[in-house]
């Protein structure tokens, strides 16, 4: 079962790592709001910012007045004024059509600027994801979980909880500005009790809740990994009906329920003690500011209107001032998804920044017209641990050329086509290859993209375009003339074709891929491990006849009479590099 995050059992050090959390958190905060209000949509976000501070203020204004027309009406009717009542009721009812209007457009250009910003934000992460490879680099990182839960998630709720904590903050400051002083006309020592309360309430409220936000943060977490364990069961579904692995997958997808559950338990927990307080706080609110000036009214110093006046604005600004208490919930699961997207949003700069230096540092400015791969002493190592894989390796291929990887399995077969293709941070050492729109390589697993025929065949460039004869000729050419009966001969016909084709076909549509574009260097990493001997051999003998450089990655002996050399690899990182012609033959 997984582990909790240790709510009830926190070090003594925990408060200053809390300083450095919410430090670190309202830096994130501001770097992401500036960079939504000083974008290309700036005009536009501003625009409705200030609409909703200028529809906050009217608001605001509207309710001081509703609740003097409150107290005049009230008064009236406690001294049986007819006409002073119809008189004041109008008022009233007037300061009620006033308010419906700003409201219904409060709301709306509150919802504006939220799905505004969500988009903007949506779109900026992912161009940051996918920007230098992110996207591949954050596999596995510590650090930054679920990304894609952030990005869909997290962005929508920080962006409508941000407006609605800025507006709660903002009315509460207005509506503080607007009663003060009405309380104050009542009574100066109701003003005086009320803000003794407020501060001592907040006190003991953030005393009772602040483990919440941490708590949420493992929340957000642990839901996560559960929703991504069930689309791992789905995307997987054949391999673990082979297996016969429901009971592992099963037990698996109850433990990380069970996780959740139980982290659940300790914020319901917290939420329950904390409710202890905040409802004993709300309730004793409501005959505070009737005790106080009650006698008042007994006494003949004030109005009764003046008493229900009072126990209203009471309650309005002890609201404002007693916002975290209030809100402490809702605040405390906003922040832990601030702190989720801050770390992303940190964690792709620090990407940003790794691709700047290690391109420096191993590309030897290659020109785009450049029909070489050449690696001068360029050592390969894992990006953690920084384990040596390949020691100073050094070959030189030309387009028309090609070359083999082999070697037991772990010296670094597929690394060394990691690095090539820029996937791999952890070299160092000389690499030239062509533009990156010049490389293409063919994994063990091709991607199945969602889509037609058409779209499959010509990924990830369908732009490029190409007639329909050339698509039928190289389905043909590769032996997948089957799949065109499939779909009936319509090349935009769209089906899943993760489980409509097998292994074996989907390496045949990454070789129809190549041969489509065309490149000057193709990069082949088990490319045919799922085919058969004469599949495999059609295939290497097209690609030797297109005039594209490449470069295998196989175990399989047979593979080696199609390349011009054999690289060699050892576990020591050390290699061997020869031509194919010295090689003895397989005995």
């Amino acid at each position: 079962m997984a582990e909790n995050p240790r709510p009830e059992n926190t070090p003594p050090d925990e408060p200053i790592e809390n300083r450095q959390t919410l430090k670190t958190t309202r830096r994130q905060f501001w770097l992401i709001s500036k960079a939504f209000f000083a974008s290309e949509r700036r005009r536009k976000a501003r625009g409705f910012l200030i609409s909703l501070l200028l529809l906050a203020l009217a608001t605001v204004a509207v309710q001081v007045l509703m609740s003097y027309a409150g107290a005049a009406f009230m008064t009236a009717l406690t001294k049986k004024d007819p006409v002073a009542f119809w008189h004041t009721l109008l008022k009233y009812v007037g300061t009620i059509v006033l308010a419906i209007p700003i409201g219904v457009y409060y709301r709306w250009v509150e919802e504006r600027l939220a799905l505004l910003w969500r988009e903007w934000m949506a779109q900026h992460l992912i161009k940051r994801y996918f920007n230098n490879r992110a996207y591949f680099r954050l596999r596995g990182s510590e650090s930054v979980d679920n990304p894609d839960q952030r990005i869909s998630e997290d962005v929508r709720n920080f962006t409508t909880s941000s407006l609605s904590f800025l507006l709660i903050g903002l009315n509460s400051l207005m509506t503080l500005i607007g009663f003060i002083g009405v309380l104050w006309l009542i009574s100066g020592k109701l003003v005086a009790i009320m803000v003794v309360y407020a501060i001592a309430g907040t006190a003991i409220s953030i005393m009772i809740g602040r483990k919440l936000v941490r708590l949420h943060y493992h929340q957000y977490e642990k839901e996560a990994d559960f929703r991504y364990a069930l689309v791992r069961v789905r995307d997987n579904a054949e391999s673990i009906a082979f297996y016969r692995g429901e009971k592992r997958e099963h037990l698996d997808l109850f433990n990380r329920l069970t996780a959740a559950v139980a982290n659940m338990r300790l914020i319901i927990i917290r939420n329950r003690n904390l409710g202890f307080f905040t409802n004993s706080y709300n309730y004793l609110a409501l005959v505070l500011p009737v005790a106080v000036v009650a006698p008042m009214f007994m006494r003949g110093e004030i109005e009764f209107g003046a008493v229900t006046q009072a126990a209203g604005a009471f309650g309005t600004v002890l609201t404002a001032l007693s916002l975290i208490i209030t809100q402490f919930g809702g605040l405390s699961a906003y922040l832990a998804g601030v702190q989720r997207l801050g770390s992303l949003w940190d964690q792709l700069d620090e990407h940003d920044a790794e691709e700047e230096r290690i391109a420096y540092e191993k590309t030897n400015k290659p020109e785009e017209n450049s029909r070489i791969v050449r690696l001068e002493g360029l050592t390969i190592c894992t990006p953690v641990v920084m384990r040596t894989l390949v020691e100073k390796l050094s070959f030189e291929l030309h387009s028309n050329q090609s070359l083999i990887i082999m070697g037991a399995s772990g010296t670094g077969k597929s690394s060394v086509l990691r690095t090539i293709a820029g996937l791999w941070p952890g070299a160092c050492g000389l690499l030239e290859r062509p533009a990156a729109d010049q490389l293409m390589f063919l994994p063990q697993r091709p991607y199945m993209v969602e889509g037609c025929l058409h779209d499959q065949l010509l990924y990830p460039y369908p732009d490029r375009g190409a007639t329909d004869e050339e698509i039928l000729a190289v389905v043909e050419k590769v032996n997948l003339s089957d799949i065109l009966e499939r779909v009936e001969g319509d090349l935009g016909r769209v089906v899943d074709w993760n489980n409509m084709l097998s292994l074996g076909e989907q390496q045949r549509v990454a070789f129809a891929r190549l041969f489509l574009r065309k490149p000057k260097f193709a990069f082949l990493d088990e490319a045919t491990s799922a085919l058969d001997e004469e599949n495999q051999e059609q295939l290497y003998r097209m690609i030797r006849e297109s005039g594209i450089g490449f470069i295998s990655v196989g175990h399989r002996e047979t593979l080696i009479p199609f390349h011009d050399r054999l690289l060699t690899l050892d576990r020591s990182g050390s290699w061997k590099i020869e031509d194919v012609a010295d090689h003895p033959a397989e005995s």
